[in-house]
């Protein structure tokens, strides 16, 4: 019941600038820059920025836009060439970063003025009366690391570490003392046709470093993120990973220099990777230092261990938290009809796993890491989806997230290079993706090669985003749950989920339907809230998402609807 104390919930649009404006259809796998292409920062223009803003976002996060490790040569443009064996798909993953001071060259038409694009795409976008996020990715960094556009009296990581030493907490790395990294064995970057100088199986790293995932190991497995090195944050992890925080660890402030860096160029917050892998001292010492300087940052935390949530809520300072291990994964189970789930898991998201701390969550059905609901290995009709965006969008005051191409219904089809076809949009490969090139149109922003159904998908997710954006009851309203005043009503079953989201000047009624056929139901509203609200009598109702109208003769008898198979109603009152 809960009200949120202020105006301000996120609408968040997830792009990969290196997918986003690609408009080459060949899709080769292990295709090269020059076959698949690859989208640049100035493709998201004005007229892009205004149809993501008309959809009723209100943030956009760039993913991937920091240098990282790539199988693609820039030693022209004077940037040292990366070796493919630590390397993962042609373009490489934006979560190995080479330099946290540049921008992916990959994403700029003049090489040279990189900076200078994304500087200028941050003012286009809040031009557009947009927000911008990007990704803080604080756990590991590309196993070439190395800054050359670093500002002057910034010390690079590693640069002062003493390698003689496993562990230190004045070091920013771990040390496998006595053994050179080893590339993991049968491991073919960029497949048989790909070839390179520095393709020969080996990499020089004496001693090796731990990598990423906590292996400290100087033999990564395949599996492992093995082109990646863990950073150190003075967590001594062969002493039962005892803390040495006093004093700061120098990486500490290497971190936030980057951080200062970034928004003082106007980023507007950081969707911060994989935080449970860095100590909650270091949140607790950063995020509120960074507030002091720039009110109003927002950051975002990747997490998935739910008895951690309110640590970093409350220790950590983080605004907001993935709500994946909870909302996600009892939306997806009952959008593909999982017999033995029900809306009644839904209840049990808010009233326990994240109890207390509900509007700190970040719900969304799709991002990078996630499979496409089009996709066969989700749901294999984005429509399904319907029922389970209306309660991701509306069911608290936290921020929603859609990733592009998910309002055109993208499958994620493909066999892309180092991503299989796994129903995911790869993010280490050159690619382009199909059914958003459809509204993307060569370049117009107009969605004029979508199939009328498409277009009507598409106007889904723009009523129900802007009726989130326009709704005082969605953005700052209490919520009050109606499964159990209609348990026993005729109709109902638990693939049914049915709440209220209100305030002072707005009632809005949420009625969703999993089930894959139509029910019809009287839903009742329990007499302590009709008294709280103070309600009696006809009531005229209105679907936010279509426009449809009604009346009920007596709210007291209940309110009768009928909905469509995987459907959903916003009946504002």
């Amino acid at each position: 019941m809960e009200q949120a104390t202020k105006d301000n919930k996120l609408i968040i649009y997830q792009l990969l600038p290196r997918l986003f404006g690609n408009t080459k259809t060949l899709n080769k796998t292990n295709g090269s820059i020059e076959e698949n292409g690859v989208g640049k920062l100035n493709d998201i223009n004005d007229k892009a920025l205004h149809e993501i803003k008309k959809m009723g976002f209100t943030y956009v996060w760039y993913t991937g836009v920091i240098e990282h490790a790539t199988m693609t040569d820039y030693s022209k443009d004077g940037i040292k060439a990366d070796d493919p064996d630590i390397v993962k798909g042609m373009a490489g993953s934006p979560y190995a970063i080479k330099d946290y001071y540049d921008i992916d060259p990959d994403l700029a038409v003049d090489v040279k003025n990189r900076i200078g694009e994304y500087e200028a795409l941050i003012k286009r976008t809040h031009t557009n009366g947009l927000k911008v996020l990007m990704d803080l990715v604080p756990n590991h960094v590309a196993r070439t690391y190395a800054s050359d556009v670093k500002p002057a009296g910034v010390r690079d990581f590693g640069q002062d570490d003493d390698k003689s030493k496993g562990f230190d907490p004045k070091n920013d790395f771990y040390y496998i003392q006595g053994r050179p990294f080893t590339v993991p064995s049968g491991y073919n970057p960029g497949g048989d046709e790909f070839t390179s100088p520095l393709k020969d199986g080996k990499f020089d790293e004496s001693p090796a470093k731990a990598t990423g995932n906590d292996v400290f190991s100087a033999s990564p497995s395949i599996n492992d993120w093995f082109e990646t090195m863990k950073l150190n944050y003075g967590v001594d992890y062969a002493d039962n990973r005892k803390g040495h925080f006093d004093p700061i660890p120098p990486l500490w402030n290497k971190v936030y220099d980057i951080l200062h860096y970034w928004s003082n160029k106007g980023v507007d917050g950081f969707r911060c990777d994989m935080v449970e892998m860095v100590p909650i001292e270091f949140w607790a010492w950063v995020i509120p230092k960074m507030k002091t300087e720039h009110p109003g940052i927002v950051f975002i935390g990747e997490a998935y261990d739910k008895a951690k949530y309110n640590d970093y809520i409350f220790k950590g300072h983080f605004d907001y938290l993935y709500d994946k291990v909870g909302l996600y994964d009892t939306v997806r189970n009952l959008t593909r009809n999982d017999p033995h789930t029900t809306t009644w898991g839904i209840n049990s998201v808010w009233n326990h796993d994240s109890k207390g701390i509900d509007q700190h969550m970040l719900r969304f059905m799709e991002n990078h890491d996630e499979q496409r609901i089009a996709s066969p290995d989700f749901a294999g009709n984005p429509w399904l989806a319907v029922p389970g965006m209306i309660v991701t969008a509306t069911l608290n005051t936290g921020p929603v997230m859609i990733y592009f191409g998910q309002e055109v219904g993208e499958p994620g089809a493909g066999s892309e290079g180092f991503s299989g076809n796994d129903g995911r949009t790869s993010i280490f490969d050159y690619w382009g993706v199909p059914e958003h090139q459809k509204w993307i149109n060569n370049g117009v922003y107009d969605g004029g090669k979508l199939s009328d159904d498409q277009k009507k998908l598409r106007g889904f997710y723009q009523s129900l985003l802007t009726s989130v954006h326009n709704s005082e009851a969605i953005k700052i309203g209490s919520f009050y749950e109606l499964m159990m005043a209609n348990e026993h009503q005729p109709g109902f079953d638990t693939k049914l989920y049915i709440y209220l989201r209100y305030t002072n000047n707005q009632r809005i009624l949420v009625i969703t339907n999993f089930n894959r056929d139509a029910r019809t139901i009287s839903v009742k509203l329990p007499d302590d809230l009709l008294q709280k609200l103070n309600l009696a009598g006809d009531k005229q109702f209105t679907d936010l998402l279509n426009g449809a109208k009604f009346n009920t003769s007596d709210i007291k008898n209940g309110v009768e609807v009928s909905l469509q198979g995987s459907s959903g109603l916003l009946l504002e009152f």
